[in-house]
């Protein structure tokens, strides 16, 4: 295994929300082997939570990679494998479908990947800029992608929230991914539909930059939940600090030290 470049913290929350009764969202932190996800359960299907769920699970059994192509078709693999086990959840529970969106980041030595496969996002923050790192496989998506409607129209038109892709739904899963650098600092939002459908941009942006993973994540919650939270909300805020980087702070101590014999104030080298 290369020399991991980053040293990675993280946070997730996930809560029921103020109208449902049944939490069908999941989420996965896996710092040590540089793998997050958030998944969550299709809503107005049978067994939501145990697809997401399962779909977690599989996660979970990633082996420690040698690179990232090799994470990457291990995490393709295993969400291939239960996308087969979700059909047959399905056959063996007689229900038309059980199946679970899914959002994945992976990140391996100076470079992360993004996968999807439905409308659980990915967010990225660098500099002060939020970029969304997924694209919604939705109807919505479809219809402003083809030029058809605005995505102010496509909002009003019914079935217009309809996912177009999932895990479980169709014999084999099409996943979408895409490559990115990382930078010092950067910091990444993985959320369900349920936290960026009551949480405005601007707001996921101004406490997404907060410096601290749990209040970020404390705060996006609250947020939320103050905004009506009608949906499951389930979020993993994750951090990349180069820990090969030697940070200079000062040291308010060394500010009464000023009679001393030093020419300067003390400094504290920390080591991030």
């Amino acid at each position: 295994m290369g020399e991991q470049t980053f040293h990675w913290t993280s946070t997730s929350r996930t809560h029921v929300g103020r109208v449902r009764e049944l939490n069908e969202d999941a989420c996965l932190e896996m710092s040590d082997r540089g793998l997050w996800a958030v998944a969550d359960g299709m809503g107005g299907h049978a067994a939501g939570d145990v697809a997401s769920r399962m779909v977690i699970d599989a996660l979970r059994k990633a082996r420690h990679p040698d690179s990232l192509s090799d994470l990457l078709n291990d995490v393709r693999h295993s969400l291939q494998k239960v996308n087969h086990q979700l059909t047959e959840e399905a056959n063996r529970r007689r229900q038309q479908i059980v199946g679970s969106t899914v959002a994945v980041l992976l990140v391996f030595d100076q470079h992360c990947v993004s996968l999807w496969a439905g409308d659980s996002r990915i967010y990225r923050i660098r500099d002060g800029q939020l970029q969304q790192l997924t694209r919604d496989h939705s109807q919505i998506e479809e219809l402003v992608a083809r030029g058809v409607v605005s995505r102010e129209e496509a909002r009003k038109l019914p079935g217009s929230n309809a996912i177009t892709r999932a895990i479980g739904v169709m014999d084999r899963v099409e996943l979408d991914s895409e490559i990115h650098s990382i930078q010092e600092g950067d910091r990444f939002l993985l959320c369900s539909d349920g936290l960026y459908n009551e949480v405005s941009t601007e707001d996921i942006k101004r406490i997404l930059a907060l410096e601290n993973c749990q209040e970020s994540a404390d705060r996006l919650l609250q947020s939320a939940l103050e905004h009506g939270a009608r949906d499951n909300v389930t979020l993993v805020v994750v951090r990349a600090d180069d820990s090969q980087i030697t940070k200079t702070v000062f040291n308010p101590s060394a500010s009464r030290l000023n009679h001393s014999d030093k020419d300067d104030d003390e400094k504290t080298k920390i080591n991030r």
